[in-house]
């Protein structure tokens, strides 16, 4: 009993302690975020403005070789393919996070990474030079796989960089800047900046630019400790990592719990795809993550973006205007997503997820109705602005941003990897997918489309609720105890593994003070 008093009081001292947000913490969350994360948000919406010029280029281009203008079906392929290409890249980058992280570092993948971007920049930005539009739609699955990468190191990196108190907050700054990403490629495509004939290379050249500054400044920062400790075994230089990182030396609490988490992992050895697919002890973290980002992706958030300009319009929005609605729009998904970093840690995760879906869901519901009678109803068509709205938060500080916290927390060092893997791939194919059916969906079913959208959203809350716990201010192993009950078996495993494992000289009460510990 002794023990575990004493255990909470180094807890409390050490959750006082480490609450602190040092300089060299912010700086590297806002590098990596920025050079990478961005870069997502901006090549998600990029091609949205100038699409009717790159439409003319292509037609051009093709007059050009063939001296007969290009066939609309051909057209209409050729723009699917530009557009589909970045999430299917983004498929292709989540399938190399488990060899690149565990092989290069957390910080060593980011920094490879920007080879691709860099490289699909020079192409994007010259292809109209070279008069190659083949070019656009290979640099597009060169960004996608970038992104794919992007959107899953970047979450794992500052997770396992961030003290527990903060891990919520820090976490949530990469979906913050892939919703400043979104914006600033809708602002510079204004007509009047660059979304215009002679302006769209430089636009689409321009998403080298973050990548430089990281590729530049990123190699001063240090690498995951966690990584330096768990996976490469080197406690020194973690121990360094850790104190430049928190601001002072005294990190032998967060360096303690990192070898017992080392520790109970030691049995299982590193996680593949396949082994954390067929490992009964993690089987409810892996259905979480999967239902998380199938939710978040099939809750229709491409489809309200694309039906938000119509929307405006129906509303009486003039149509020359409406490109600065979208800017407004993504302003929005920005500010609610700022607000999302600074109530994950009070309201904690299970909360915003719920509240998040929850909003999704009503809005949806709504919308569906708005659309149907705007018709008949004159204000109808102002409700359905005020549910794209509602929409856009539900989402903002929920389901865009919350479950790759989640990843981040309810794996260990040896798992979270392949966890990255499994989720940023469900992630990618959802929205891929989604990219393909709506526009079937909206022909076939118009605005009841969206009801499809709301049973989504509803099926996730309820999972949510039943099976997702509250991760906010624990400890990796703390979670991993507590989703260790619902998985029904690895307590006892462990208890036996930590049994053989601190077999000490007649230490049979040193057997038990351990399992009791630590399980």
């Amino acid at each position: 009993m002794k023990l575990k008093g004493e255990k909470q009081e180094s807890s409390d001292y050490s959750e006082g302690s480490k609450g602190k947000m040092t300089l060299l913490l912010a700086l590297v969350s806002l590098i990596s975020a920025f050079g990478s994360s961005f870069q997502y948000g901006y090549n998600v919406s990029v091609i949205n403005s100038p699409a009717p010029y790159m439409q003319d280029f292509y037609n051009q281009t093709y007059f050009h070789r063939n001296g007969v203008p290009m066939d609309s079906g051909f057209q209409t392929l050729l723009w699917s393919l530009t557009v589909s290409m970045y999430p299917l890249g983004g498929f292709f980058g989540s399938l190399m996070v488990w060899p690149l992280v565990n092989n290069c570092g957390r910080k060593g993948t980011l920094l490879i990474n920007n080879i691709f971007s860099i490289a699909a920049a020079i192409l994007m930005g010259t292809s109209e030079l070279a008069k190659t539009f083949e070019v656009i739609i290979l640099s597009r699955v060169i960004m996608g796989i970038y992104a794919g990468l992007a959107s899953n190191v970047v979450p794992m990196f500052l997770g396992e960089m961030s003290p527990k108190n903060l891990r919520g907050a820090i976490g949530v700054v990469p979906q913050l800047f892939i919703t400043l990403g979104i914006l600033v490629a809708q602002i510079l495509g204004l007509n009047s900046i660059l979304g215009n004939a002679e302006g769209w290379p430089v636009l689409l050249g321009l998403t080298g630019i973050p990548s430089l500054i990281q590729l530049l400044i990123l190699p001063f920062f240090p690498e995951s400790p966690r990584y330096l400790l768990i996976q490469k075994g080197n406690e020194e230089q973690a121990r360094q990592a850790l104190q430049k990182l928190r601001g002072w030396d005294d990190v032998d609490d967060e360096i303690e719990e990192m070898r017992k988490e080392d520790q109970s992992e030691k049995e299982e050895g590193h996680f593949s795809v396949l082994s954390l697919c067929t490992f009964r002890g993690l089987r409810w973290q892996l259905i979480s993550i999967i239902v998380m980002m199938m939710g978040q992706q099939l809750s229709g958030v491409n489809a309200v973006f694309y039906y938000a300009d119509r929307i405006f319009q129906s509303a009486g929005v003039d149509s020359s205007n409406v490109q600065y609605v979208t800017v407004s729009i993504g302003a929005i998904n920005v500010v609610m997503t700022l607000l999302a970093v600074f109530i994950v840690e009070s309201l904690g995760r299970r909360i915003l997820l719920l509240a998040g879906f929850g909003l999704c869901c009503v809005s949806c519901a709504v919308l569906t109705l708005a659309l149907n009678l705007q018709a008949t109803v004159s204000w109808m068509s102002y409700l359905s602005i005020v549910c794209v709205i509602v929409y856009i938060i539900g989402h903002a500080i929920g389901a865009s941003p919350i479950p790759f916290v989640m990843i981040t927390e309810m794996f260990l060092q040896s798992s979270r990897p392949a966890a990255f893997m499994v989720g940023g791939s469900v992630h990618w194919l959802c929205n891929f997918t989604v990219g393909l059916v709506f526009l079937y969906m909206e022909a076939g079913l118009g605005s009841y489309s969206f009801l499809i959208f709301c049973a989504i959203c509803l099926a996730t809350i309820v999972y949510i609720f039943f099976i997702v716990p509250e991760t906010k201010n624990k400890t990796f192993m703390e979670i991993n105890r507590i989703m260790a009950k619902r998985n029904k078996v690895e307590i006892q495993e462990d208890e036996e593994k930590l049994e053989d494992f601190h077999t000490v000289p007649g230490g049979r009460a040193e057997k038990r003070e351990i399992s009791s510990s630590e399980l």
